[in-house]
């Protein structure tokens, strides 16, 4: 059978509230049969296009009341094609009861979430790192606690998830585990993306982040000073598996590399470089991006001192590498016995190569972006930030002591 479609938003001016707002009206018209629908947005006469049946302007508001109506359109369209397709009838009754959630089916936050981990899980090492896996499980965990905790349940509609929800899970994470903002940001990016594979498979019309930025705060990164770095790596470590954690640490401190990177190495890892001289040559698991780093003569003297070591044959590893939990554990101990009070961690070390290594010895912050597998020189840059300000931090104390001089 033929259809002839037609849909259509109008303002149903008899309806004015004491603000002078209409509300906006939707009309579904199949084959000459009407069905009307409230948009559930209201607008002023002045600011309403009848011929785009649209908000006039370019104002953020404008552009939400658009976006929102785009949406409608859609989703009235998509039905209407799926009914189509199908064979069945199709009435303006049936595509606005569609429409208000009258004839859908629900679908479920935790059932998507683990739909969406189990997809991820096949595609490990190719479109996901594990550790992106392991966000994604966390996070999942957390939601579930989430629900049970401050909304007594197991699960909730996905038609049901709102900007409050968002809102509510943000401050549960901060109050309930004490986390930085980046780091909530992160499990909200998660929780995004799983909404976002609900709206492609069907499952929701409208994004419940549409109003919700998920926007990470650019802090500073923290390293090692020259004599801190030093200090690690001149000490005497009477416990082997300290000595081992230490290599490799001052390893990554010499490289630049990522704990994700470094574990992947092997002794043939090592290749000759343009300059006939051992060069780290590989491609980042994380961005995917090529990296090439010239081994210094710290890096690769570790390299020679574990060349023959019994584990790493056995393993096939470059280096003695343990978990990260357990390098950033031993780390602790390292920091304390060197008389380090600053949180030493792997990553540290990676910020330590970008700073007081490179960076501060007068390496162009294009050259340590590409040793670092960089995607954007914007990422590098706050590196570089760093650096400027212990360069104004060292003049301040030039200037110290010029001042002095003048006043004897």
């Amino acid at each position: 059978m033929q259809y002839d479609l037609s849909i259509l938003f109008f303002l149903k001016k008899g309806q004015v509230d004491k603000k002078g707002l209409i509300p906006i009206y939707l009309r579904i018209t199949v084959n000459g049969e009407r069905s009307e629908v409230s948009t559930n947005r209201k607008v002023e006469v002045s600011k309403w296009d009848s011929d785009t049946q649209r908000a006039k302007g370019r104002s953020e508001a404008a552009r939400i009341l658009t976006d929102y109506l785009d949406s409608l359109d859609s989703r009235v369209k998509r039905d209407y094609n799926a009914l189509n397709e199908r064979g069945e009838v199709i009435t303006a009754s049936v595509l606005r009861d569609n429409l208000i959630g009258k004839n859908l089916k629900k679908y479920y936050l935790v059932q998507v979430f683990e739909m969406n981990n189990a997809l991820i899980e096949k595609e490990e090492g190719q479109k996901y790192t594990r550790n992106t896996i392991d966000q994604y499980i966390t996070t999942f965990n957390r939601i579930k606690l989430f629900l049970s905790q401050e909304y007594a349940c197991t699960n909730i509609a996905l038609s049901d998830l709102d900007v409050l929800f968002i809102r509510r899970f943000e401050i549960f994470l901060k109050t309930s585990y004490g986390i930085e903002h980046n780091t909530i940001m992160k499990h909200l990016k998660q929780l995004k993306k799983v909404i976002h594979f609900a709206m492609e498979l069907g499952y929701l019309d409208r994004d419940p982040f549409l109003q919700h930025k998920t926007t990470f705060k650019q802090g500073s990164r923290g390293y090692l000073t020259s004599d801190e770095l030093q200090r690690i790596e001149t000490h005497k470590f009477r416990i082997k598996r300290l000595d081992q954690v230490r290599d490799v640490f001052v390893f990554v401190c010499y490289t630049g590399l990522s704990y994700s990177d470094l574990e992947r190495l092997k002794p043939d890892s090592i290749t000759k470089g343009i300059d006939g001289k051992n060069w780290i040559i590989y491609e980042r698991e994380k961005t995917g991006v090529r990296a090439s780093i010239p081994l210094l003569p710290a890096a690769q003297s570790i390299v020679d001192k574990y060349r023959d070591d019994p584990e790493c044959l056995i393993n096939n590893q470059l280096l003695p590498v343990k978990s990260n939990q357990k390098l950033n554990s031993y780390l602790a101990e390292i920091a304390e016995l060197c008389e380090i009070s600053k949180h030493v961690t792997m990553h540290l070390g990676r910020h330590t190569f970008a700073t007081t290594v490179t960076l501060t010895n007068g390496v162009p912050i294009e050259t340590v972006s590409k040793m670092l597998g960089h995607t954007s020189l914007k990422t590098t840059q706050i590196y570089s930030k760093v650096v400027d300000t212990k360069t104004s931090h060292d003049m301040g104390k030039v200037a110290e002591k010029l001042l002095q001089r003048e006043v004897s």
